[in-house]
Parts: structure tokens; sequence; C-alpha cells
């Protein structure tokens, strides 16, 4: 898949570096790791915001579609806009699920299930090493 922001994955290491990312963000976004569940700095955030790609900051989700599933990951119902993601199946751990990407450059957020509540009935589960918050 293309995307509108490339980079080699030294590119990737030096701007996250540069933008004060924790470590993880590389390993997240970039070779799809996950972070441990509870472990994140945005998963009890509740304040009133937007959640943006730490790789090329294009807002993903708004602190209204975003809900405490339980799960150890920030939760949300929506993103803004669906054409914010891109998604594609993930075969990995011996099941099938939906990951979930920035379509702008292309780093792993997470996954999507079919378990969340109305009115969509999808719960994006983000990693939080992928998100920057910012404040309304």
């Amino acid at each position: 898949m293309t995307y509108k922001i490339e980079k080699t994955e030294a590119e990737w290491k030096a701007h996250l570096k540069a933008k004060g990312a924790e470590p993880l963000a590389f390993e997240v976004t970039r070779r799809a790791a996950t972070e441990r569940p509870f472990s994140g700095k945005l998963e009890t955030n509740k304040a009133a915001g937007i959640y943006r790609c730490i790789c090329c900051d294009k807002p993903l989700f708004d602190s209204d579609a975003k809900f405490d599933s339980g799960c150890g990951w920030p939760s949300y119902t929506e993103p803004i806009d669906e054409a914010t993601l891109a998604t594609k199946v993930d075969n990995s751990l011996w099941m099938k699920r939906t990951e979930v990407l920035c379509a702008d450059c292309g780093a792993h957020l997470g996954h999507v299930f079919e378990d969340g509540p109305a009115p969509t009935g999808l719960r994006y589960c983000m990693n939080s090493a992928s998100l920057n918050f910012s404040p309304k």
C-alpha cells in the first residue's frame, strides 16, 4: 500500500525522537507491536480534545467518541472521519482481526472489533504510543 507520507525506518526513528515520542512509539507504529494493557499514557485520559497520529499529526479520534472498554487500551466508537483510517486483515496470533492504520502515513494504531457500544457497535482499540493528544 502506498501512503501520502513515506519515510525510511531511520527517518521515522529520527522523526519520532525529535517529537519526543516514547521509545515504544516506533515499535508500535512502524512494526505493529502492542503496548501492554493498562500501561499507555492515554488509556485513562478523560480530557476533551483530539487524538492524533503520533507520526504525522493527522486528527483521528475525538474525545467524544472515547469510552472505557475495560480492555486496557484507549477505545473509541468511531473515527473523526472514516477516510482518516485504513484497515487490513491481520491473521497474527492465530486469529483473524482487523488492523487499523493511519491513512496518511501507514502507522499501525491498533485493531477494530465489533463488540463496541451503540451507536456504531465498534471498538477501535488503539495503542497510546501511536497517538498524541491535543486538548480543546
